[in-house]
């Protein structure tokens, strides 16, 4: 009776091990984990979760230039994620009395006159013009650490760049959103120098 018993307890055990290593990982064909997808957030890719994290997070508020329309401004499509235009001057505007006063924003919210000076959103497509020869770990680095360009001793990324928010990102979700970045349309475009402020 005794043996019976150990003999179906080690053929459940043996079962539940077998039922365990059928539903762990799937492998390719090179026996390499295959991605479920589960670890996208559920997107399928890392792109799609990028992708995702990009709308929700309204990356593209900043950084995509705006157009007027008759419901007011929209996003200028054809220059998804671009940055300021290079060639759109700021309005001419008394930019001292501005920065006393509080933020003044152009008609295509790509740049900003506050107390800072004048701030100009980046170009993160992956254009030469834009994040196309950043590492991964640089662009981590700089919303960690809210570094321009993820360079270690350049100066701080200006408002309105919400990074003390978007630091708190996990890692999974950085590399995602710089997965997606890198898979949108590059666009040659020169974002403006940062302008310090103005003195009288």
């Amino acid at each position: 009776m005794k043996r019976n018993s150990i003999i179906t307890c080690v053929l459940l055990i043996g079962a539940v091990l077998f039922l365990i290593q059928c539903t762990d990982e799937k492998k390719d064909d090179n026996n390499n984990i295959a991605p479920t997808g589960v670890e996208f957030g559920g997107y399928g890719s890392q792109v799609k979760w990028g992708e995702h994290l990009v709308l929700t997070g309204g990356c593209g508020d900043c950084h995509t230039p705006k157009k007027m329309t008759d419901q007011g401004p929209v996003d200028d499509s054809s220059l998804l994620l671009s940055g300021h235009p290079a060639q759109m001057p700021i309005p001419p505007v008394d930019r001292v009395d501005l920065q006393t006063k509080g933020v003044f924003a152009t008609q295509t919210l790509t740049a900003w006159v506050g107390p800072w000076g004048v701030s100009f959103s980046a170009n993160i497509t992956p254009d030469s013009t834009g994040i196309g020869a950043w590492k991964e770990e640089q662009f981590i680095y700089a919303l960690r650490n809210g570094v321009y360009k993820g360079l270690a001793g350049s100066r701080p990324l200006l408002p309105p760049m919400p990074w003390p928010s978007i630091k708190n990102f996990s890692d999974d979700e950085l590399k995602a959103i710089f997965a997606y970045l890198k898979n949108v349309k590059p666009i040659k475009n020169v974002v403006p120098a940062f302008m310090p402020p103005a003195t009288k």
